[in-house]
């Protein structure tokens, strides 16, 4: 024993057997778990251990991180995550033929979904007007009006950035948005050919300059335009100065001719096949709102009518977040028990001592993790404490001296 990093001895007035019963006893008083030799053996000898929530503490720690596993997979199973791209005054139902993107589950159905349904009332942004951090964004709010089931009662929510809609089990989130210029199309005998709002995609962030066509398959006219929220010249060049709908502009592109819409070949609606397409004449053309281009030739017109917001919803059904969560505390929590607690292991040896009367202690004791120090003094401790339990009851010592 006193080759172990903490070692001790001491002399015993006690027979080893006595003395080794007197060291098990305290040692079993501290919540050290005791081994004996087994009957049979010979020595007199005793060893303790404890620290084993340290062991525990690691097996609740492989544990959780199982069950994180197991929860991620069973949202990859279970889940599924969509998204939809709404206007200001839109409205539509959770279900797949609604969805602009659909990415289920392994065990995922349409039938699955929940069955609410949502209509984007307001979308508002607010931006920096000063300051070296001009023109970013301060704060977004989406104004919703929800029903969480067919025939419930009518709801309202604002969604923000990191403050989703929670309705039957799934949640809602404001990811993107952008402005969506309203535009009435006429054919060449004034008839409406088209009057909504179109998405422009963002080209740049920061300024909100957008991308966009116009599709009016019934007037044979197709536009491709370039929207900018705060209007300037720049060399000539239209640009945005800030992404604040301040000055709302257009630039258009006419083209007119056959879209190729009929042709059986999917086309993005972002996008304008102009192959079979001749370009109007006085393109490209900037436009105010209000502001009506009469086409040449009896084409048509086209008024820029005024300019509404789009949002990007993600909506998302995870049923292996929460599981997750628990799993993961519960790893972090076995991870701190296994780092704080230590295993240690004391040695408690008696041998008959050479003058025939008594015996030798000797303990020994061993951290098994011990990086931070400390073991030390605890056994000292223990060892002063094993010194002062080897003597005789007084008890014993009447009955010896009779």
């Amino acid at each position: 024993l006193g080759r172990l990093p903490h070692s001790a001895s001491f002399p015993s007035s006690l027979p080893p057997g006595a003395a080794v019963d007197a060291a098990a006893a305290m040692l079993g008083g501290q919540r050290f778990r005791l081994r004996r030799p087994a009957s049979g053996d010979s020595g007199h000898w005793v060893s303790a251990e404890k620290g084993y929530l340290r062991e525990a503490g690691n097996l609740l720690f492989h544990l959780a991180l199982l069950g994180v596993l197991v929860s991620i997979a069973l949202g990859g199973l279970f889940g599924y995550k969509a998204d939809k791209l709404l206007v200001e005054g839109q409205a539509f139902s959770d279900t797949m033929p609604a969805l602009d993107e659909f990415h289920p589950g392994r065990l995922v159905s349409g039938s699955d979904l929940a069955p609410f349904s949502l209509t984007l009332d307001r979308f508002s942004a607010s931006y920096l007007t000063s300051g070296d951090s001009r023109g970013q964004p301060s704060d977004f709010n989406a104004s919703v009006t929800y029903s969480p089931s067919p025939g419930a009662p009518s709801r309202t929510y604002n969604i923000r950035i990191n403050d989703p809609l929670s309705v039957d089990s799934a949640r809602v989130y404001l990811i993107g948005h952008g402005y969506a210029p309203v535009f009435r199309v006429t054919d060449s005998h004034g008839n409406v050919a088209y009057n909504e709002a179109t998405p422009f995609i963002p080209a740049n962030t920061g300024t909100f300059l957008s991308d966009g066509v116009v599709k009016a398959s019934d007037a044979s006219l197709g536009f491709m335009g370039v929207f900018v929220p705060t209007a300037v010249s720049v060399g000539g060049t239209l640009e945005s100065a800030f992404p604040a709908p301040d000055f709302p502009a257009v630039s258009l592109i006419g083209y007119s001719g056959n879209l190729g819409m009929n042709s059986g070949i999917p086309q993005s609606v972002y996008q304008l096949n102009t192959a079979g397409m001749a370009k109007i004449s006085g393109s490209p053309r900037l436009m105010l709102p209000g502001q009506t281009w009469t086409l040449p030739g009896g084409r048509g017109a086209i008024t820029f009518v005024g300019v509404k917001q789009w949002v990007s919803l993600a909506i998302t059904y995870d049923p292996g977040q929460v599981p997750a969560l628990v799993c993961g505390m519960l790893a972090l929590g076995g991870l701190l028990v296994s780092f704080l607690v230590r295993r240690r292991r004391v040695f408690v040896r008696a041998v008959p001592a050479a003058s025939g009367s008594g015996s030798v202690v000797t303990v020994g004791g061993l951290a098994r993790t011990d990086a931070s120090g400390g073991f030390e003094e605890e056994f000292a401790e223990l060892a002063a404490e094993l010194a002062a339990q080897q003597k005789p009851e007084p008890n014993n010592q009447s009955e010896a001296g009779a």
